[in-house]
């Protein structure tokens, strides 16, 4: 029976809901003698409201990844936040479409890859936390690259970047150099809050299929086709 929850979580996902309810249990024998009834239920559904929250925080929901390998995939479940056209040099070599994702307290927060690729390197840079709906914490926060190559045509290089936010502290990554992964596969998550970018050569032939404010989810949403033209004679 599949666990509904990440294992990337651990031990968060053990220690914040055993933390929880060890309170709940103190505030139902104690609060009674200090508080009225409608306080000490009061008290008792807010901590209910939050241990609901920090289970859903780190869930894992099933994902049936689209088949079609034109495609690249959300990275993360989030909104659009900005698209934009840079310049990126360190990996990619050229221009780049970036697409930033902005991961609320809300959303599941496990990052997957966008299509069937191979990790060539992944860098882990120390920041600040800042508020990560704002593109520009990518450039100052704690992040995390992944250096990825398509193993199917075109074998473009990618990047996904992971960016922790001024709730998020702990980026999680198991991918390693060297690594295959298939569409949609889970390869980690960043706790509580955070952005994911990812970034495409540009290209005549690939299209960006989203909007600013559009909702993602990882896995399942498109963000760029690959479309190609045939000429007739």
């Amino acid at each position: 029976m599949r666990l509904p929850l990440t294992k990337y979580g651990w031990p968060q996902v053990i220690l914040f809901p055993a933390a929880i309810v060890a309170v709940m249990t103190l505030a139902l024998f104690a609060a009674p003698s200090v508080l009225p009834l409608w306080a000490t239920v009061s008290v008792e559904a807010i901590l209910a409201v939050v241990l609901v929250w920090t289970l859903s925080f780190f869930r894992d929901p099933y994902r049936a990844c689209p088949p079609d390998k034109n495609l690249l995939l959300a990275p993360a479940d989030g909104r659009i936040t900005d698209i934009e056209i840079v310049e990126e040099d360190s990996y990619i070599g050229s221009p780049a479409l970036r697409i930033g994702i902005f991961l609320s307290i809300f959303d599941a927060h496990i990052n997957r890859a966008p299509c069937n690729v191979r990790v060539e390197s992944v860098t882990y840079r120390p920041g600040h936390h800042r508020i990560a709906a704002n593109p520009k914490s990518c450039r100052a926060n704690e992040s995390n690259d992944l250096a990825l190559i398509r193993t199917d045509s075109p074998n473009d290089r990618l990047i996904v970047r992971q960016i922790s936010g001024a709730i998020a502290r702990h980026i999680v990554c198991k991918a390693a150099e060297g690594q295959k992964m298939a569409g949609g596969e889970k390869f980690g998550m960043i706790k509580f809050g955070s952005r994911t970018e990812l970034y495409v050569p540009v290209s005549e032939n690939a299209k960006c299929l989203v909007r600013i404010g559009d909702k993602v989810k990882a896995g399942v949403s498109p963000l760029v086709r690959y479309e190609y033209q045939t000429n007739h004679q």
